[in-house]
């Protein structure tokens, strides 16, 4: 019987620290993410699913990483930053931070219009109501309140795993692109190529969760849980990639379809894959673009106020964290206002979005590497030569295909 008991033990500690590692990844497949993955299976049918597992092992080395420090130091990744390389460094990576959050919360309110235009209701009521409520859970709600309510957010992302069968893909040709690499030179697939690998990471995603790790209080008896969930959500981002990619590259690819955004894709899988295949694929923009509106404001409230040393956490009232409540309210009515400005330049705000990302990633993955290895921050949990290796592998990588996203982009 002692042995069912430690089993249950575990199940129910690691139920408790679950949350940070699942949410971030979750939410970085957000409007621009499935935009992306259903572009390269509408382009390219399913020779880019064999990039899945390598992305899924960078986004779990880089969550892990974020997650012990956070938990060790007991400290955001802005406020590291803050105390070794000063406040003038700190303002002018936040300045680049808060652009590229911004950009990235407009595009995702954009994603929040377009998804209920396919159901018939206008974006002057969806994004109104979406940015209130919005507000109402993260001023008024506790942490616990507002980690449960984006982990049943994660949750409903199942609605790709379902379109990708309703779409009746060959599997035996799923799996096999999948473990084989293709590889072409030509310029247009290494374009999407890039920006499939490159959407993997965004900055804000290395600030939010460590931030949210020490918000949470988790402690360093609680580390392996917390290394767990970090794994868990990199899974799971895997796992979503995948089958956004499997629904397009079964429905759109065969019949030469060309689309330009998520929202186009979910109304043309609709004659090949049914009315509820569209529908699902619909309510899934709508469900990942109110996450991540409501998550890259969050981290971005974190990361300054950290930067500042200002008062941070959802568990604070608005007289105890002013300024974090107030960057957050600022960031979330912006970007809708945004969206329902008819002659706002999305498509500008975009491109910006993934420029700014681009511009300030190498920066913060390599600064986190100095910090994940300094002993006076992290003691013995530094991390061993193999991890290390691993590790400055993944940064190498993200930084060449970041840099080369940055020149596609302009280009």
């Amino acid at each position: 019987m002692r042995l069912p008991r430690i089993k249950k033990r575990r199940i129910l500690r690691f139920l408790a620290v679950m949350g940070p590692g699942i949410i971030t990844a979750s939410v970085d497949q957000d409007a621009g993410g499935i935009a992306t993955y259903s572009l390269a299976g509408a382009r390219y049918g399913f020779s880019l699913l064999w990039t899945i597992p390598f992305m899924v092992i960078s986004l779990a080395v880089i969550q892990e990483m974020n997650a012990r420090m956070g938990i060790i130091a007991g400290k955001g990744l802005a406020d590291l930053i803050r105390e070794r390389l000063g406040v003038r460094v700190t303002l002018l990576a936040l300045s680049v931070l808060t652009l590229a959050n911004l950009a990235n919360t407009v595009a995702n309110f954009a994603g929040v219009a377009a998804s209920t235009e396919i159901y018939g209701v206008s974006r002057y009521l969806t994004v109104p109501a979406s940015a209130l409520l919005l507000s109402w859970l993260v001023v008024k709600g506790t942490y616990r309140l507002v980690e449960r309510a984006f982990l049943v957010s994660s949750g409903l992302y199942l609605v790709y795993v379902i379109s990708a069968f309703l779409a009746r893909p060959p599997w035996w040709e799923v799996l096999r692109q999948t473990v084989r690499p293709n590889f072409h030179m030509d310029g247009p697939y290494l374009t999407m190529l890039i920006t499939v690998v490159g959407t993997t990471i965004a900055p804000w995603m290395l600030f939010y969760l460590q931030s949210s790790v020490v918000d949470k209080g988790i402690s360093v008896r609680e580390f392996p849980y917390a290394r767990a969930d970090a794994y868990l959500g990199s899974v799971i981002s895997g796992v979503m990639m995948f089958f956004i990619i499997v629904a397009c590259g079964a429905t759109l690819f065969p019949h030469g379809i060309r689309v330009e955004t998520a929202e186009e894709a979910a109304m043309a899988i609709e004659p090949f894959a049914g009315r509820f295949a569209a529908l699902l694929f619909g309510f899934g923009l709508f469900n990942s673009s109110i996450a991540a509106a409501a998550v890259i404001p969050l981290s971005t409230a974190y990361a300054v106020c950290e930067g500042l040393g200002l008062e941070t956490g959802v568990d604070r009232t608005v007289r105890e964290a002013p300024g974090f409540f107030s960057i957050y309210l600022i960031m979330v009515a912006a970007s809708a206002l945004l969206i329902l400005w008819p002659k706002a330049p999305l498509i500008t705000i975009m491109y910006l979005s993934q420029t700014l990302n681009g511009i300030l990633l190498p920066f913060v993955l390599i600064f986190m590497l100095l910090l994940i290895n300094d002993r006076a921050i992290m003691g013995a949990r530094v991390n061993s030569p193999v991890y290390n290796l691993v590790a400055w592998g993944t940064a190498f990588l993200m930084v060449v295909l970041t840099l080369l996203l940055i020149v596609t982009s302009l280009v």
